[in-house]
């Protein structure tokens, strides 16, 4: 299958691929590029796909792992600054 680029740089995903991927009116579409294969990869944000990702990121939330990492950076600061207070 192929389609052509327009001057914006938009590209028509076909109908029987929409329609296949469950691709609807604003639907999200993840872009990633394959540097080794000089792909373009595009991957729709569907609940199916959402539901897909599910458990793949388990142990720390996010906030919990910033939280963290901002601890030890203050507890390092603290040694830095004894330090210097020390001097």
């Amino acid at each position: 299958m192929e389609t052509t680029a327009t001057t914006k740089g938009q590209v028509v995903i076909p109908a029987s691929v929409r329609r296949k991927l469950g691709i609807k009116t604003g639907t999200r579409i993840q872009v990633e590029i394959d540097e080794g294969n000089s792909q373009i990869i595009l991957t729709p944000i569907t609940r199916e796909y959402i539901k897909s990702m599910a458990g793949k990121f388990r142990g720390l939330s996010l906030v919990e792992d910033l939280m963290l990492e901002r601890k030890l950076d203050k507890e390092r600061e603290d040694r830095k600054f004894d330090n210097l207070k020390g001097k």
